[in-house]
């Protein structure tokens, strides 16, 4: 293996850590992992790769900090680690990568300032950096000075230059003196200019409105980038949205299956236009999904607004949903797959709860909310109730009530919105997920809910609530996996317990998730050595 130049498995399912092995492997020059289920952590033995000329590594579920010892790659041309869960600062020591043409590190948790390092890779051509949460300056110099907006966008404490779409950087190097003498004037002439702008923006909002009532194309949020799509288009995609192509209804409106003239297939979210609620619901969606981005999140393709209709855009998820591959005989979803469908919703609570600059709470979380694509990936869909919490508020009050047996007691009660009762609602999905019982199931009553059922078999044994198509007790790994499975219903015990304070939040509820699925994963592995 000492002579091995190129290692390429992308899309294959892979799950476990990248095995340490791989950082021994010298002379390689190219390793592509991307699109897998790979965990764990990037090791400092990383920076061991001297001859390393591209990585990508992105489309996975990676952990932890970049290693600074990547910085001493001085061969490496591409470097794609995207679509993760990466934390800390991007290394200062990147400016070392005096070859690099390519760096992606879009749609993880990075935080902290764009290095000024990077300025001196004079080879850079192609930076994304976008969906973090970077904070500072934008640099300028070297190749920052080819670099768009695209390059930063959704990293919401960045300043710079006003092409880069960003505010201005503030500065402190005014003396007192001539701070006060520029507030004096400042002060009156902003006054002046802001009530003219009222006004004007007023006059404005009058007049869009009237053209929108008369406009079949799309309506594009300012704050995103979507797809501009027209209503005859819709029409022709969706063969007139006929029954069809209908792929379900709900209390606000239905979907439909759609294809695009250049291929693309689209599912199409049509509102009911003369139902007050349902058209909150669209405005609701259309503020929340205009601002976010996650691999886990159903993607917005587009919006689609006139006085007869409606309707967003969005991503085709070929598997339908959750609740559709869990109770149809047409599907099966072994434990490892449910488990990471699972860690999947729990990614994208944690981005919408703390990834973003507004935490954002979804309010009907269920099984019914969470689409699989082709390669089984969950992405969370639905925000038309959603909630977004004020930078100071903790919990808000709402008249719109989730779904019943899903929803958390403050929550019905007292209609109560926080985050943690979105935990609450994860964890009765959780629930389900390995029991295959809805909280509505006619077994439960007043007094017993379906979280009183799986408690009380902690008393006897766990078994009798996991789902019967999961596992016999003839099975080799039986005793590995009613330890896994214990793990996890008792996770959704911790989510659902009755008091909001006393449930865990959701960073920890992926952490614990992320740490079930290596102890599976490796004592799967390793029974499969013993066995042979």
């Amino acid at each position: 293996m000492n002579t091995l130049r190129t290692l390429s498995l992308s899309s294959n399912g892979l799950s476990s850590v990248i095995p340490p092995s791989l950082w021994n492997l010298k002379d390689i020059l190219h390793i592509n992992l991307s699109s897998n289920s790979l965990i764990g952590t990037l090791p400092l033995a990383f920076g061991n790769l001297k001859v390393l000329v591209d990585v990508d590594l992105s489309r996975n579920y990676l952990t932890g900090e970049i290693p600074t010892t990547i910085g001493g790659l001085q061969n490496l041309q591409n470097l794609s680690l995207g679509y993760n869960s990466l934390q800390g600062s991007i290394p200062e020591s990147f400016g070392g990568l005096i070859s690099l043409e390519f760096l992606d590190l879009s749609n993880n948790n990075l935080s902290g300032v764009i290095p000024k390092s990077l300025e001196a890779l004079s080879y850079l051509k192609y930076l994304n950096l976008s969906f973090n949460q970077l904070e500072g300056k934008i640099p300028t110099e070297g190749p920052f000075s080819n670099f768009s907006a695209k390059s930063f966008i959704m990293n919401h404490a960045l300043c710079g230059l006003p092409r880069l779409q960003v505010p201005p950087c503030k500065t402190n190097t005014h003396p007192k003196s001539r701070i006060t003498v520029v507030l004096a004037i400042a002060l009156p002439l902003t006054l002046i200019v802001s009530m003219t702008l009222i006004i004007v923006m007023r006059e404005y909002r009058k007049w869009r409105s009237s053209q929108l009532a008369s406009n079949n194309d799309v309506d594009v949020p300012q704050q995103t980038i979507w797809r501009r799509i027209s209503y005859q288009e819709l029409v022709r995609a969706t063969e007139g949205f006929s029954e069809s192509n209908l792929l379900g209804r709900g209390a606000f409106g239905s979907v439909f299956r759609g294809k695009l003239l250049d291929g693309m297939e689209i599912a199409v979210k049509v509102f009911h236009v003369k139902m007050e609620r349902a058209l909150k619901s669209f405005d609701v969606e259309c503020e929340v999904l205009s601002g976010i981005r996650h691999r886990n999140l159903v993607k917005v393709i587009s919006s689609c607004t006139n006085k007869d209709l409606k309707a967003l855009v969005l991503e085709y998820m070929s598997n339908g949903s959750l609740a559709k591959c869990l109770y149809s005989n047409e599907f099966f979803l072994d434990i490892l797959q449910r488990l990471n469908i699972l860690i999947d919703v729990a990614l994208a609570l944690e981005y919408l709860h703390f990834g973003y600059s507004i935490p954002i709470v979804h309010c009907d979380v269920k099984p019914n909310n969470v689409l699989l694509d082709q390669d089984m990936v969950g992405h969370l869909s639905d925000f038309g109730i959603a909630k977004l919490l004020g930078e100071e508020e903790s919990m808000t009050q709402t008249q719109t009530f989730a779904t019943v047996g899903y929803m958390a007691p403050e929550y019905g009660r007292e209609g109560r919105v926080s985050r943690k009762g979105d935990v609450y609602s994860y964890g009765i999905m959780l629930m389900e997920t390995f029991t295959r019982k809805k909280p509505t199931d006619e077994i439960f009553t007043e007094e017993m809910s379906l979280r009183h059922w799986v408690d009380d078999s902690f008393n006897r044994s766990i078994m009798e609530v996991v789902d019967n198509d999961l596992l016999g007790i003839e099975d080799a790994h039986f005793l590995m996996w009613e330890q896994c499975l214990s793990s996890i219903l008792s996770l959704a015990m911790d989510c659902t317990r009755e008091l909001p304070e006393d449930r865990i939040n959701i960073r920890n509820v992926v952490s614990r998730l992320i740490q079930i699925r290596t102890i599976f994963l490796l004592g799967t592995r390793a029974r499969h050595v013993s066995v042979r």
